[in-house]
């Protein structure tokens, strides 16, 4: 419900893109080094549903946060609360959807969560739509609103059980920075893999900024949030058939498909398009996401351990948000310091690397195959 609405909420209380981009690379880097650390406690403890309840409640919490005050201070503790909430789940979660797929279901058990997660966020922002359109930038009671749907997905989790896991015996330091280590004990494999994917994570800042790029070609609130719900619509539809392909062809032709589609979106956006381009590109967009975010964990855990599953998963997402953080600076920067052309070009050149490095110097097969 809030995500497209918030560069529109921040631009109302006087955040400019530059903060905007320090406020969402802080909420990601809160988010990063969560995930690391209770991705390793997880592990360490054979424990999920605890870290996947406790997660959903705090971002659920973090809603109403908003609607109290428009500090900056307390909207950054906000974004943080939230942020660190899906630090806390992440890990856990993933780890039990990776126990409950084969090798030849990996792919489509991830895109299945995602597509789910996904139609939530098309249903959301259409709740928001209808709400802003009879009550035109009532922001707070939204904020307040949003809090009900997240308490119900906690109260859901309780129908969750844990399995019997085995904690894992080589999970022993208990430091938040423990996770690190991992990158030592981890498959050559493994590490090649998320090499290539944390670079590519270093030029995909925020969707906020694609958001913002709307606002700023002159299209209104409503327009900027139907971009956004076509762009979940397209992203949950496509879901599940992407991790189909990817099971039956390979992850790896699959993410370069989808990470070219990007670099193609990316450089559209740099020249302003007219609105029916725009809800053309994220057309576009949907289709990489689908194509790439949940098949890149369903191949992280095809070359990692099912012990290491929730701190394999961990690293890579935190330090994928750790370089989102960065990602989302180095935007807001060339943003207000260049233009946003500038802004996109970047990230689609990036794209455009990244189609190379998979291409050219990643050529191991996953377990499945």
């Amino acid at each position: 419900m809030l995500y497209p609405v918030m560069p529109v909420y921040l631009k109302s209380i006087g955040f400019s893109a530059l903060v905007i981009g320090i406020l969402e690379g802080f909420a990601e880097a809160t988010a990063g080094f969560s995930k690391g650390y209770f991705g390793t406690m997880s592990d360490r403890t054979g424990k999920r549903v605890p870290f996947v309840r406790l997660g959903y409640f705090l971002s659920s919490l973090s809603k109403p946060m908003l609607a109290l005050f428009q500090y900056p201070l307390w909207v950054f503790l906000a974004r943080g609360a939230d942020r660190l909430g899906k630090g806390i789940r992440t890990s856990a979660r993933d780890a039990v959807l990776s126990a409950e797929s084969t090798p030849q279901t990996k792919a489509r058990v991830f895109a299945f969560h995602r597509g789910m997660d996904t139609a939530g966020a098309m249903i959301g922002p259409v709740a928001a739509l209808v709400f802003l359109y009879f009550l035109p930038d009532n922001f707070r009671l939204l904020f307040l609103l949003a809090f009900i749907p997240g308490i119900a997905g906690v109260l859901i989790t309780y129908y969750l059980k844990d399995k019997n896991i085995a904690p894992d015996p080589s999970v022993k330091s208990k430091g938040f920075f423990s996770f690190l280590k991992y990158w030592k004990a981890a498959d050559a494999q493994y590490r090649k893999l998320v090499s290539g994917l944390l670079f590519f994570t270093l030029i995909n800042s925020s969707d906020i900024f694609l958001l913002l790029m709307i606002k700023q070609s002159g299209y209104s609130n409503l327009e900027v949030i139907s971009a956004y719900i076509f762009y979940n619509f397209v992203y949950a539809v496509f879901s599940y058939p992407a991790g189909m392909l990817a099971d039956k062809l390979g992850y790896r032709k699959v993410m370069i498909l989808g990470t070219l589609v990007f670099a193609i979106v990316y450089g559209g956006m740099a020249f302003s398009p007219s609105l029916p381009v725009i809800f053309g590109l994220f057309f576009l967009y949907g289709i990489y996401a689908s194509a790439t975010e949940s098949i890149s964990k369903a191949w992280i855990t095809s070359v990692s351990r099912k012990e290491d599953a929730a701190t394999a998963i961990g690293f890579y997402t935190g330090f994928g948000s750790i370089f989102t953080m960065l990602a989302s600076f180095t935007a807001g920067f060339l943003w207000s310091e260049f233009s946003p052309q500038v802004t996109f070009v970047y990230s689609s050149a990036g794209a455009i690397l990244t189609v190379i490095y998979f291409t050219f110097f990643i050529k191991f097969k996953q377990h499945a195959e």
